[in-house]
């Protein structure tokens, strides 16, 4: 049976792999650029949105951390965050887990008080008045010491009780997972769960890395393991789910025709891939455009996407039984 954008519509989703920073639309970096007297190099919001096409991951991240320098108070994160919650409620996203860098915002000179207090305000604020249940992801940037990230720990474990995992994002390449193996293993002992970007850009290597290294409990992106055979098979029997986000692979040039996309593949080799948006104000879509992308130029079937639903609730952080009160509520819409 075709797979409609209705159904897509109505389908209820997870998303576990969204940068808060990365849903900053053009009109919210003018408003709070102008609330909070931040000169901006654009004129109008026209201009920040043609800033917004870039051909590669550094062209992007250049934008992205000249956003970050909008974001100054506790209610600009409250707002940040509760203008995502608002979009994807829209689009029956029902649960998140969500990722923040407080190094992006702390090196500007903003405490680290401020950004997890505004964005977990507002999480609660749309469990309470949207029932989109949440877990909150730090992330360290690869491209900083692995010093820089301890001294982020530090200021992150009076606030432990909010954050669930910790993860690694930014540049990949140059920045291998082995770079912060210690940081890692100390998290692991501070009771959080583990996360990381690996093979996006860099090398199936990264991949392993990230697995034997960090001991990650799920892999950020994960394309470029299906270049190593025996890495695949190793991924689809430890049944680690991957957080993949096809328009950010596409507009980053990882994947130049959405139609040799690699979720199909990873399907068909029985990796438990989930769709998720990344950065959706920078990469052209939220999660209904995401996984209408992947369906229009894949030809998924509604089983396909059944399945990418399902892992998606599987993948998640939550209890068992949260996690079958949400697979209930999904496959009550599939038997529809």
């Amino acid at each position: 049976m075709m797979v409609t954008k209705e159904f897509i519509e109505g389908l209820p989703k997870t998303e576990l792999h969204l940068h808060i920073e990365g849903s900053l639309e053009p009109e919210q970096m003018f408003e709070f650029a102008k609330r909070n007297k931040v000169d901006l190099p654009f004129a109008d919001v026209e201009e920040i949105r043609a800033a917004y096409q870039f051909s590669e991951l550094q062209d992007f991240l250049d934008i992205y951390y000249q956003g970050m320098g909008v974001l100054l108070t506790e209610q600009d994160f409250y707002d940040l965050t509760w203008a995502y919650l608002k979009k994807v409620h829209s689009q029956n996203v029902i649960h998140v887990e969500i990722f923040f860098d407080p190094q992006g915002h702390t090196e500007r000179g903003v405490p680290f008080d401020t950004v997890i207090n505004g964005i977990y305000q507002a999480l609660m604020d749309g469990e309470k008045k949207l029932g989109i249940s949440f877990h909150l992801i730090m992330s360290f940037l690869r491209h900083l010491s692995e010093e820089d990230g301890f001294k982020t720990l530090e200021e992150a474990l009076p606030h432990k009780d909010k954050i669930k995992a910790v993860g690694l994002d930014s540049s990949e390449l140059g920045h291998p997972p082995s770079k912060f193996e210690r940081l890692y293993a100390r998290c692991r002992e501070e009771g959080f769960l583990t996360v990381a970007h690996a093979g996006e850009e860099g090398p199936p290597e990264y991949v392993i890395e990230a697995l034997d290294l960090l001991k990650i409990d799920r892999i950020d992106h994960g394309n470029r393991s299906l270049e190593d055979e025996a890495l695949t098979i190793r991924i689809a029997k430890s049944g680690l789910a991957l957080t993949v986000c096809p328009l950010s692979n596409y507009k980053l040039a990882g994947v130049t025709d959405m139609s040799r996309h690699p979720i199909r593949k990873m399907l068909d080799k029985g990796l438990k891939a989930t769709v998720n948006s990344d950065d959706p104000a920078y990469f052209g879509g939220y999660m209904n455009e995401n996984y209408m992308a992947i369906v229009d130029a894949l030809k998924l079937s509604r089983d396909d996407v059944a399945t990418l639903a399902k892992n998606g609730v599987e993948a998640t952080f939550c209890t068992e039984a949260e996690k079958e009160k949400m697979m209930d509520q999904l496959e009550s819409y599939l038997s529809k």
